[in-house]
């Protein structure tokens, strides 16, 4: 289907199926409920990260996981893609398709600079050169450039923007109430939602977090085609061996250019979509954790893989916005059935994990997944479909005559 195989046209469809239906997945229990109060994570601005953040590590994985080349400054992409898509929405209109593809080019033309000085040093060389370039950026947006970026004040939409197409696929100057307009898209307001009531449960669907979701698996579908295309098999040839390749004659250069483009552009759609989600953009996207947070999605999930940075994204999302909202009396709470000896003892052996020190449990994670899954969440998927399989074939086997 549409230049995909059967496996991969089943993965896809896989994909959309969860995205479609993730406002009931991320909310398993009662949203009454003390778990459904903790754990549930089907509200708008969540699932809007969770898909954008995944746009971001697709990309970021393009590069990383086909050529092996570690990029510590794709939060300047990222960056550029959000002010893009910001002065678009202040100049032309406040309608989010053309934030979008303006973020989009705009973060093509900047990595194609960047990259163009990078790719002529590989390893940890390309590495800190991506990262200079990426602080570089950084300082650019917090005060050189504080006319276009706001500083550190940040950039944000206004009454007085002149938007001079207002009306392009029903955009305005104003909202009903007279106030500042919100992104929108045919008429619709990004934030606009349904809550569909089921019982205990409240399902919200919104609007804008579709609009994401639609343009990430159309990042995922144009990933599928990357991975197999002779392009894509170059690029995983360049990173088995690319001295063996320079040795046969061949440029390896133009190819690494056109991956390092293509992974801005990725990056750029993320950063369009996060103004258009959230119309106010500061310099903290362009800080080298943002670069570093991308690396460990993909890492987590899978270099390589086209499913892992993905699921990467959301784990991480996952535990900064729900995991890091236990706090000490959720978990007296929790173990309030114990002796209050023990129920004293457990809180204060796992607080230090949760809250505030959720990023502790996160390294814990990261250094397991590094040393007993390389391969990350999907080769742990993979290492149980195996145990599922072997018992299958164990149990139907036929035993030998006695």
């Amino acid at each position: 289907m549409y230049g995909l195989n059967r496996k991969d046209t089943v993965l896809l469809l896989i994909v959309a199926i969860l995205v479609a239906a993730a406002p009931l997945l991320l909310n398993p229990f009662p949203d009454t409920s003390a778990m459904g109060k903790t754990f549930n994570a089907g509200y708008p601005d969540l699932m809007q990260r969770f898909v954008i953040f995944g746009i971001f590590a697709i990309g970021f994985n393009i590069l990383f996981g086909l050529t092996g080349y570690l990029s510590f400054g794709h939060a300047a992409f990222l960056g550029v893609g959000s002010y893009a898509g910001m002065w678009m929405l202040k100049l032309l209109s406040i309608n989010v398709i053309p934030a979008i593809l303006f973020s989009i080019a705009v973060a093509g033309a900047v990595s194609l600079i960047i990259g163009w000085i990078s790719l002529r040093r590989s390893g940890i060389y390309f590495s800190i050169l991506t990262l200079a370039f990426a602080q570089m950026a950084f300082s650019l947006a917090a005060s050189v450039l504080t006319p276009i970026t706001g500083g550190e004040t940040g950039l944000q939409t206004s009454l007085n923007d002149p938007r001079i197409m207002p009306g392009f696929l029903g955009g305005g100057t104003v909202n009903s109430a007279g106030n500042i307009p919100a992104p929108s898209l045919l008429g619709m307001e990004m934030s606009e939602s349904f809550i569909l009531n089921v019982g205990p449960w409240a399902f919200t669907f919104n609007w804008g977090y579709y609009i994401c979701a639609t343009f990430m698996l159309l990042a995922f579908y144009i990933a599928i085609r990357i991975f197999r295309s002779p392009f894509g098999l170059m690029l995983k040839a360049i990173k088995s061996n690319q001295q063996r390749l320079n040795y046969t004659g061949l440029n390896t250069r133009p190819y690494m250019l056109t991956c390092f483009v293509i992974s801005g552009m990725y990056a750029g759609l993320a950063g369009g979509l996060m103004a258009a989600m959230d119309p106010q953009v500061g310099a903290e996207r362009m800080q080298w954790t943002a670069s570093g947070e991308v690396v460990l999605m993909t890492i987590l999930g899978g270099a390589g893989t086209l499913i892992g940075p993905v699921l990467g994204a959301g784990l991480i999302k996952y535990f900064e916005n729900i995991f890091s909202k236990i706090n000490k009396a959720t978990l007296e709470a929790w173990f309030g059935v114990f002796p209050d000896w023990m129920t004293d003892l457990l809180v204060t052996l796992v607080y230090p994990f949760i809250g505030k020190g959720w990023h502790l449990t996160l390294g814990l994670i990261f250094m397991l997944v590094v040393i007993f899954l390389p391969g990350g969440l999907v080769e742990g998927g993979q290492r149980i479909a195996r145990l599922f399989r072997r018992g299958k074939t164990g149990a139907g086997a036929l035993k030998p005559a006695e």
